[in-house]
């Protein structure tokens, strides 16, 4: 199992456990869980409204790639733990993270 942490926008905290080899991104899976992700544009990196801050466990990640940043760049909201929730592949890279939904 993949287990991270997600904070809602309310500052709560809840582990989420996933099997791995899931073929799926983290807003798909946020969205699976309920979480209030817009995800506008259906993961194409277009929209930026799944943007997550990775609180922790960044550097576990693959940075990303110039699509995402281009998006990322668009938001007042951005900062150097923003991401897009549907660029960042659910797999054992995201064990012990901790992502929080941008507001």
């Amino acid at each position: 199992m993949i287990n991270f942490i997600v904070e809602d926008r309310d500052g709560k905290r809840a582990p989420i456990s996933i099997p791995e080899g899931i073929n799926l991104n983290l807003m798909e899976v946020l969205k699976a869980s309920e979480y209030d992700i817009l995800a506008t544009c259906g993961g194409m990196a277009l929209c930026a409204t799944c943007m997550v801050q990775v609180l922790e466990g960044a550097e576990q990640l693959p940075s990303p790639r110039d699509n995402e940043l281009d998006m990322l760049d668009t938001m007042p909201t951005n900062d150097d733990r923003s991401r897009l929730s549907c660029q960042i592949k659910v797999n054992e890279q995201l064990e012990g993270c901790v992502f929080k939904i941008a507001g």
